[in-house]
């Protein structure tokens, strides 16, 4: 299977969709057991808090910071973060056009 940047964009709602609201701008492309694949462009405001699984997060697109727990730490193309299971996190001060891969374990 394949999964690209472009793809995964191309299918995201337009912001005049009332159904998806500031800072819900996610797909999962691919599960399987209890391993998930999710694109996740935020806009606006990122309102996740925590995930009750460990995850990875693979910036592709943008910058920004992503905030764990109580560190903060600046993000960019190529970077890979690591989040325990219940841990609150969430991104800010990120640019329009950022994007991360997210692998949920």
């Amino acid at each position: 299977m394949k999964f690209t940047i472009e793809e995964m964009l191309a299918k995201l709602p337009l912001p005049a969709n009332e159904k998806w609201k500031e800072g819900v701008w996610d797909i999962e492309p691919f599960k399987k057991g209890k391993v998930s694949l999710v694109f996740f462009a935020p806009r606006g405001t990122d309102y996740q808090t925590f995930h009750e699984e460990d995850e990875f997060y693979f910036i592709v697109r943008g910058s920004g910071e992503i905030v764990i727990e109580d560190k903060r730490f600046s993000c960019e193309i190529g970077d890979t973060f690591f989040v325990p299971a219940k841990i609150p996190h969430h991104f800010e001060n990120f640019s329009e056009d950022f994007a991360t891969w997210a692998i949920f374990f």
